[in-house]
């Protein structure tokens, strides 16, 4: 079965007839869309129908502008020096921009409505697009002038997103020298860093070792782009006035700061429970003061998964049907139609993500595959972010936008299953080395997501006062390891340059962007106690809250499921689900 995807879903290439009929008629919409907001949002006479006029022309403007991004981001992911995919993007965001003015005055001009309460009610389209337009009127007092707004949009071209680019190119186009076998090589950077899931301790390490000496020659250009691209977050924040960078990301997220500090609270508390974990592991592999960083994603246990791509394919499919068969047939629509692209080659990012095409009701995933079991937990990952597109299908594209911390619920849920799915057929040795994997990746989310969230709030900290130094993100990010990590990690084996790894720093308008990862293990975990309570009868109801993440502040869709987010006692219960399976861990050990 062929690793790599295929996009002609979208476009057979930038020449494709489809491609440049619709890149023309983008134009054409952005005429429009400005010469009629001109004419029509100085008064309020006929809001209703402007109302519904406006959102319809918003909806069929982002299918089609989403259509082509889609199309030259994918072609970049995994081809990064491509020219013409590095212009049509340069052009499509510069386009982007000339529709800041007229959704400014859209914006303002919703504010100015006095019964827009009555209006949404009377109207079937704008009730179904209520949640967009209240949105709309909460965010309006930091909204700047129509000016302002527009100067800042195209800046940001020349600005964070000029570094973003940078970063993503240099990651993508690095290559590491590391000696195996006595050879001197130059390889990819994800498949050395794919390496630190190998079986062979002096392959990690040396993997570990030539990873952080390759980031060398990019640490500095890195840094530049970090601090040019933090630095225009905070004076944009201020600008707005917002209290903080954070406080932006909590209300782009749709979510409270009670919710955000009952999770903290709740993890901190379990963090020793973590580092049991991690010196139980460090035991087993022969350390004695903690894992080092190298051994963190090693394999242990007699049993090698190792998986054929058609392997891990067969392997998803048959254990997504245990939950349904809704669930099963789209990852085998991903597999069979080529919306995977698992082969890790030069030029291609590093890491795994998920891009939903609902232009077209499909997804595209990014995978680098090598055969691990937590390769096939990633597929199965992604594969969930597909699912939760796919469940969305059928609402207009802006009611289909679902925010960061929701956003990781349907991936961790996938992954829930094919572990437990998975370990109902395993030999004592598998399920020991299933078990141990999944323990790996709730580590993960819960101990280094907190350690990176430790470090972006330090960052933006110090980035106030001014820029800073390779050396001084490194420290930054060596005390956050350090703290969150406690006495589980070796402390001479850290990994100083993961602020330069992970590119979700590097995203302009995604700031903290790590706790969206522990609230979705977390709330995950919490729904998949409740179908195993329910059997079933909950998968209807797991969908219904997939299609209304879109149209929802977070704290109403949890309680849907009659989840109450803002309490502690619901974090705390989910991660004694993880506590339990540590417990589990260390029993199978002694």
């Amino acid at each position: 079965m062929g690793m790599r995807w295929s996009l002609d879903s979208l476009y057979s290439n930038f020449n494709d007839e489809n491609f440049c009929k619709d890149y023309e008629k983008l134009n054409s919409e952005i005429e429009n869309i400005r010469n009629w907001c001109e004419g029509n949002f100085k008064t309020t006479e006929s809001a209703s129908e402007k109302l519904q006029f406006f959102i319809k022309k918003q909806n069929e403007f982002y299918d089609l502008f989403s259509k082509l991004s889609s199309y030259a981001h994918l072609t970049l992911s995994v081809d990064a020096k491509n020219e013409t995919a590095l212009k049509i993007q340069d052009e499509l965001e510069e386009k982007a921009t000339e529709l800041t003015k007229p959704l400014v005055l859209f914006e303002k001009w919703v504010s100015s409505i006095d019964n827009i309460e009555d209006i949404i009610s009377e109207n079937p389209f704008l009730n179904e697009h209520g949640f967009y337009i209240k949105q709309i009127l909460e965010k309006n007092k930091y909204l700047l002038s129509e000016k302002e707004e527009v100067i800042i949009s195209k800046m940001k071209n020349t600005g964070s997103n000029a570094w973003n680019k940078l970063q993503e190119l240099l990651t993508s186009t690095l290559l590491v020298d590391i000696t195996l076998d006595g050879e001197l090589k130059h390889l990819p950077l994800p498949v050395v860093r794919n390496m630190a899931f190998d079986r062979n301790q002096s392959i990690r390490k040396s993997a570990y070792e030539a990873e952080l000496k390759s980031y060398e020659k990019i640490a500095d250009s890195s840094a530049a782009a970090l601090n040019g691209i933090k630095g225009e977050v905070i004076t944009i924040s201020k600008l707005r006035g917002y209290k903080s960078p954070l406080e932006k990301t909590l209300l782009d997220s749709r979510m409270d700061q009670e919710t955000l500090d009952a999770m903290i609270s709740a993890i901190k508390e379990y963090l020793p429970v973590f580092r049991r974990y991690y010196r139980k592991k460090a035991e087993i592999l022969g350390h004695d003061n903690g894992l080092p960083f190298y051994d963190l994603f090693a394999p242990v246990g007699d049993a090698d998964m190792k998986f054929t791509y058609d392997e891990a394919r067969e392997f998803i499919i048959k254990n997504f049907r245990s939950f349904s068969e809704k669930l099963a047939n789209l990852a085998e629509r991903a597999f069979n139609e080529q919306w995977i692209d698992a082969e890790p080659r030069q030029g291609k990012r590093g890491g795994a993500f998920c891009s939903n095409l609902h232009p077209i009701k499909e997804s595209r995933i990014l995978a680098n595959f090598t055969g691990s079991f937590n390769n096939v937990s990633t597929l199965a990952h992604e594969l969930g972010h597909a699912y939760h597109g796919y469940c969305l299908k059928d609402e207009t594209y802006l009611n289909s936008r679902y925010p960061m911390p929701i956003a990781e619920t349907a991936s961790i849920f996938c992954e829930t299953i094919i572990k437990n799915a998975a370990l109902k057929d395993a030999s004592k040795e598998e399920a020991f080395t299933i078990l141990e994997s999944d323990l790996q990746g709730a580590a993960q989310v819960i101990v280094d997501i907190y350690s990176r969230f430790l470090f972006e709030s330090e960052l933006f900290r110090r980035r106030e006062k001014g820029s800073l130094s390779v050396n001084e993100l490194n420290e930054i990010m060596l005390n956050a390891q350090r703290e969150a990590y406690g006495n589980g990690l070796d402390n001479s084996y850290l990994h100083p340059y993961m602020w330069v790894n992970k590119p979700h720093y590097y995203y302009p308008e995604r700031n903290f962007y790590n706790f969206p990862y522990a609230f979705g293990l977390l709330f995950a975990k919490g729904l998949y106690a409740e179908y195993i309570n329910r059997g079933a009868e909950f998968v209807e109801d797991y969908d219904r809250l997939l299609s209304v993440t879109g149209k929802m502040k977070i704290a109403d869709i949890t309680s849907l499921m009659g989840i109450d987010i803002h309490s502690i006692d619901f974090w705390r219960s989910s991660l004694n689900i993880v506590a339990e399976d540590i417990e589990k861990f260390i029993n199978l050990c002694n």
